[in-house]
């Protein structure tokens, strides 16, 4: 795993590197210390992760979000790394993979170590930045039923009734669970204000098949395995912008593939 370090103070961005050089799956491909200069970093060595400091001399982290977004570089996973909460939510709203609090929390950091790993196991869209598709082929769609289906660049298309439909990318799917009332299945995605609701011929197989970080916990959920921070009392903890969803309940015939599967790198 190559990692990059953006931070203007050198002690903290030093300390950083020491932490991560304990863990033997990280190498450190370079650290800047102002944004221009982590731009050209990141372009250079097209890092596997990024620790990027929110506030910068010259840019700050939000815009260093920005300009990556459309190059080459936008496979790369970003922690933001910052000693101020409120810079949380830009820097999810901006595609962050995850966020690291100053000083360092070295379980923090072994959390997000251990979620960065198995993002990497887990297939991805292939970048348009290096695969020009034809029009035909990014068209393509497996669909599962009529009401989901899988494009060929990796994102999910969604109809919500007959005619409407809105495209998915997994990474920003947190949960999907099953409302027994209206007996359909819900998808909470980043960025929405209330759940996507799928249409009712849509099934849990159909819809842990679109994707392997897809896995059913119990009868009513399905979750984003990338997002699970742990299982407490039998209770799902997720990172952000989904650790408000408290509910989150383990099944009991779920429990030991869940294990297996959230342990098993």
């Amino acid at each position: 795993m190559n990692i990059a370090i953006v931070d203007d103070d050198k002690t903290a961005a030093r300390l950083l590197a020491d932490k991560l050089k304990g863990f033997e799956e990280a190498h450190i491909s370079g650290i800047a210390t102002n944004g221009m200069d982590g731009l050209a970093l990141v372009m250079d060595t097209n890092p596997d992760l990024l620790f990027l400091d929110i506030e910068l001399p010259d840019i700050s982290g939000i815009e260093f979000l920005e300009r990556i977004a459309d190059s080459a570089a936008s496979d790369c996973r970003v922690v933001m790394y910052t000693a101020h909460q409120k810079f949380m939510l830009s820097a999810f709203r901006n595609q962050a993979f995850d966020y690291l609090m100053k000083p360092i929390d070295d379980q923090e950091l072994r959390t997000i170590i251990r979620r960065v790993c198995l993002d990497m196991q887990m297939p991805k869209p292939v970048s348009p930045m290096r695969v020009a598709l034809s029009d035909n082929a990014a068209n393509a769609v497996t669909m599962y039923a009529d009401g989901i289906g899988r494009r060929t660049d990796g994102k999910f298309l969604i109809y919500t009734n007959a005619v409407d439909f809105r495209l998915v990318d997994v990474r920003d799917i947190g949960i999907v669970a099953y409302q027994h009332g209206s007996r359909v299945w819900e998808m909470y995605v980043s960025g929405l204000d209330k759940p996507i609701r799928l249409k009712r011929n849509v099934t849990s197989d159909m819809i842990v098949a679109l994707d392997p970080s897809l896995v059913r916990v119990s009868q009513k959920h399905i979750i984003n395995l990338t997002y699970l921070m742990e299982v407490t009392d039998n209770t799902c903890r997720l990172f952000p912008p989904f650790n408000n969803l408290t509910d989150v309940k383990v099944g009991r015939f779920y429990r030991k593939k869940l294990i297996e599967m959230f342990s098993g790198f």
